[in-house]
């Protein structure tokens, strides 16, 4: 189980977050949800003690995520931030490697080698370890790093935006992958996703935040009505029953409604 107890962030004066409390259930997959600048990478960054908040605690697994060694912490959750830049020239293998470093410091032994394979067959990149980074696709290379983050055999995994600049098929494979995760690996996932609907699809839970507060939170059912998530996106939004799925759609004002009669020339 993941707590966070009044947590906030000011940068300057100015509060980017909180105070927000609450409690995300051990198993499964939590989607955090907002517009830009709702503070959902910030939550995510302080539970993965990537920032410090400015005041609350966190706590992981029963440990407080500000009070314990990082190497301790490093057993119990990994994060893999937005943005992801290497200077080296890795092969996907050396890449998912580095997942065992909390577990060996570099020296890989015949049990991290067992868990950097698994996690590259998990993803399906054993025929592409060999290969470097720069020889792979974008949707190859977010899941080396997702595979990275697996190898590290944490019972909490975080993810920034792990479907950022991801086309709809790879995003779409990226959530099967962490799904099964959830399900076969028994992880905890908690991610931030810009996409309400694929946080439906394949979430069990949904944070959903705006202007650095917590708007609503709980089943991902729960959270997809009209009502709710045009108050969270501040934009006009329809929910609809697709195919036994709750889908959410911009429903645009009539007034900036073009027919395709009316933009003849």
């Amino acid at each position: 189980m993941i707590t966070f107890s009044d947590v906030s962030k000011t940068y300057q004066g100015e509060t980017v977050l909180g105070p927000v409390s609450g409690t995300i259930a051990a198993g499964g997959i939590t989607s955090v949800v907002g517009p830009n600048g709702a503070g959902k990478s910030t939550l995510l960054s302080i539970m993965g003690r990537l920032l410090e908040p400015t005041t609350g605690t966190v706590t992981i697994g029963g440990a407080v995520v500000q009070h314990t060694a990082t190497k301790d912490l490093a057993r119990i959750v990994s994060v893999l931030r937005q943005d992801n830049h290497l200077t080296a020239r890795l092969t996907i293998r050396e890449l998912v490697s580095f997942g065992r470093f909390p577990h060996c410091g570099g020296r890989l032994g015949a049990h991290d080698h067992e868990h950097v394979d698994r996690a590259l067959d998990f993803l399906h990149l054993d025929i592409l370890a060999g290969r470097h980074l720069d020889q792979v696709s974008g949707g190859q290379r977010q899941r080396a790093f997702v595979a990275m983050v697996l190898a590290q055999d944490t019972p909490y995994v975080l993810l920034d935006e792990p479907l950022n600049n991801l086309d709809m098929k790879h995003s779409v494979a990226m959530m099967g992958h962490l799904r099964r995760a959830a399900d076969e690996l028994g992880r905890t996932i908690v991610l931030v996703v810009h996409d309400i609907n694929f946080a439906a699809a394949w979430s069990d839970d949904i944070v959903a935040m705006r202007d650095g507060r917590i708007v609503v939170s709980g089943p991902a059912g729960a959270i997809m009505h009209d009502d709710i998530l045009s108050d969270v996106f501040d934009t006009r939004v329809r929910v609809h029953d697709i195919d036994g799925a709750r889908t959410a759609v911009y429903a645009r004002p009539r007034n900036e409604v073009r027919t395709a009669a009316s933009t003849q020339p």
